[in-house]
């Protein structure tokens, strides 16, 4: 069983920053795509960003460009969110998800985490 697990979020200032981090356990052979996704009550789920085993990147959303950042750590199967300039509008919860995760060699499961609250307010 691989498991999930982001934290991180909370109640943020506009303008302020958070940091969230997104770690995998469980029976892990390789960890691939990793990506963060949020969504807001009411809304669809939308991908945030993107990051490779090889730590190639991508912002998918427009409206946070520039302002975040996602990067991982293979040594211990982590990717990060680094949120700053914070606006209201990215109220919303955030998962964490991995496509791909090879638990032995060509067998791969998607996983998803629980989510985290981020509330930008002041």
């Amino acid at each position: 069983q691989v498991q999930l697990v982001e934290s991180g979020g909370g109640l943020v200032q506009p303008g302020g920053s958070l940091r969230l981090s997104c770690a995998a356990s469980g029976s892990i052979f390789r960890v691939n795509l990793m990506a963060w996704y949020r969504q807001v009550p009411g809304k669809e789920r939308e991908l945030v960003a993107t990051v490779r085993r090889d730590g190639a990147t991508t912002i998918l959303l427009d409206s946070v460009k520039g302002r975040f950042t996602i990067s991982r750590d293979n040594a211990i199967y982590t990717a990060y969110l680094q949120m700053s300039s914070l606006k209201p509008e990215d109220t919303a919860v955030y998962y964490c998800n991995a496509p791909d995760v090879e638990i032995s060699r060509y067998r791969y499961l998607e996983v998803w985490g629980q989510g985290t609250l981020v509330n930008v307010s002041s």
